[in-house]
């Protein structure tokens, strides 16, 4: 059966798509990249799921259900622009199309959890729960803003997963800093706690910046044993403990 993983985010600007990309990067068979909602894009502008083809290699077989031109939540933006919005049942039958074909399938959501992709409120939740409904392995993927506020964020996420029975496989600190403060190291010890999974990784700062050539070995390095790569948590919180 093909695995259908969701990566959500604690909130905008987190690192989902680069997170996307490099797990996309590490998939050992051809991965489907699903992006619903592509918000705050014109027509011929390039859009998360072509930067995850773009750092991943051919293997990705990328896909963008609707594109919406102001940078808002997916109903705010559909509504204002006169466009039909996303219904579960519409991204669910796309996602087993994707499962058909692949091993593998990634669906990136667009900010939040709990970001409104229709008039009545449904949210890249309800996608999943209406993916679940078709017999898919549904599960979770959560990247977390490193530093300060991050434990909350990331708790009140795990809270409406588990009240929707929505696995999370783990999180991943989508951009860390050059020089983090003891804010942001203390919370390599505190973001399992508060997600009650493991985390699976830490991409360092300026991972856009890499090629399709270097950008394997990033994301091997930065992602661990459960999503390809080799990246170590313990050791690199030792590396990284405050004084």
């Amino acid at each position: 059966m093909s695995t259908v993983l969701f990566v959500t985010g604690t909130g905008t600007e987190v690192g989902k798509t680069l997170t996307t990309a490099a797990v996309a990067a590490l998939c050992p068979e051809p991965v489907a990249v699903l992006k619903p909602g592509q918000t705050g894009l014109g027509p011929d502008e390039p859009g998360d799921v072509h930067e995850v083809a773009r750092l991943a290699g051919p293997l990705v077989h990328a896909v963008e259900l609707a594109r919406y031109p102001e940078p808002l939540a997916p109903e705010t933006a559909a509504r204002r622009a006169g466009l039909p919005p996303l219904a579960p049942e519409d991204v669910a039958k796309t996602v087993a199309e994707l499962a058909a074909g692949h091993r593998t399938v990634l669906v990136e959501g667009a900010g939040g959890l709990l970001v409104r992709y229709d008039e009545r409120g449904r949210t890249l939740a309800d996608h999943a729960l209406a993916c679940r409904d078709l017999g898919l392995d549904v599960g979770f993927l959560l990247v977390a803003a490193a530093g300060l506020g991050t434990l909350n964020a990331t708790a009140l996420t795990v809270e409406a997963l588990r009240h929707r029975g929505l696995p999370l496989r783990g999180v991943v600190i989508g951009c860390w800093p050059a020089a983090p403060d003891l804010a942001t190291r203390c919370n390599l010890a505190d973001l399992p706690t508060a997600a009650g999974a493991p985390l699976l990784g830490a991409l360092p700062a300026g991972a856009a910046a890499h090629t399709p050539a270097t950008f394997r070995p990033f994301a091997t390095a930065a992602l661990a044993p459960a999503l390809g790569g080799t990246w170590d948590a313990a050791a690199f919180a030792t590396a990284h403990r405050p004084a």
